[in-house]
């Protein structure tokens, strides 16, 4: 039976050790956490200073990797230069403070939203990006930077594994970038992961490569293929259901992955729940 490293987006209230309490709580062995403010301002919960200790007690304690998520302000596609370059500065800064948690051998990723051309066309916006890495890797570069799969919405970059692609390749050191697969994302995208799920994993394996996929946000889909809509449904309670869940957590290269729950928490006990469930559909 495969052990899954699961758990979900927990609140950094209360610092290091209360992340890993509220881990416990849910019975997860991996999760994600905002390492500044949503909206951009450094985190007071989060000292740099505890952060190699509370490493070591997730390494101690057989943790997955983390999946550490940007602040969605970051936007390295966007017109604004001076708003581009705060997103690089602070996902340096980002990187500086989780690379202590490596350091003490836990392993950790910083996801992020790739970001939006804003009318600039994709071409420009894939560029910039991968601009925008390649200076945020020349300040800091000990922690692989995972680009999210986008539903599509807007002028949204990353729509499609080609554009993710494109990213990717314009990234000199190409170790530092990875992917993140969110399966709401995929399907609203129209990548039909409820009728074609081996279709669509050849399709990433041609374009991106699946070893280059280090992390899933596991999350059912209210509105379903090609709706761009990016609202997340409560596991086996959306579009996808429990028959494509129970083929993710069996297919042996995805199911070793950390997966992280972005559903809506409608009871306190929610994810412990959908991470109970998700493991028992493991054969």
């Amino acid at each position: 039976m495969t052990e899954l490293y699961i758990g979900s987006h927990l609140s950094t209230a209360g610092g290091w050790n209360a992340l890993l309490e509220r881990s416990h709580e849910e019975g997860g062995t991996a999760f994600a956490f905002f390492p500044r403010s949503p909206y951009g301002k450094r985190s007071k919960a989060l000292a740099p200073a505890g952060a190699a200790a509370f490493g070591a007690r997730l390494k101690a304690e057989g943790y997955g990797p983390l999946v550490v998520h940007a602040p969605y302000v970051y936007n390295l596609a966007g017109k604004d230069e001076a708003k581009r370059a705060f997103a690089i500065e602070a996902l340096a800064e980002d990187i500086e403070l989780l690379t202590a948690i490596r350091a003490a051998g836990q392993e950790v990723y910083i996801n992020i939203h790739p970001g939006a051309h804003v009318g600039q066309g994709a071409e420009t916006g894939c560029r910039l990006i991968s601009e925008g890495l390649n200076q945020v890797f020349e300040r800091a570069d000990g922690v692989m930077v995972l680009l999210e799969t986008m539903v599509g919405k807007g002028t949204e970059c990353g729509r499609n594994f080609d554009e993710l692609a494109t990213i990717m390749d314009g990234v000199e050191n190409k170790a530092n970038v990875g992917v993140t697969f969110d399966t709401c994302h995929v399907l609203d995208a129209g990548y039909d992961l409820e009728n074609d799920y081996d279709g669509v994993m050849r399709q990433l394996d041609e374009v991106i490569g699946l070893a280059r996929v280090k992390a899933i946000h596991v999350n059912d889909s209210q509105f379903g293929l090609g709706s761009h809509k990016d609202r997340h449904a409560n596991i086996g309670e959306g579009q996808l259901g429990i028959p494509f869940f129970t083929r993710l957590v069996n297919d042996p290269t995805m199911a070793k992955l950390p997966m992280i729950l972005e559903t809506k928490e409608q009871t306190p006990t929610t994810h412990r729940d959908e991470i109970a469930l998700l493991r028992g559909l493991v054969d």
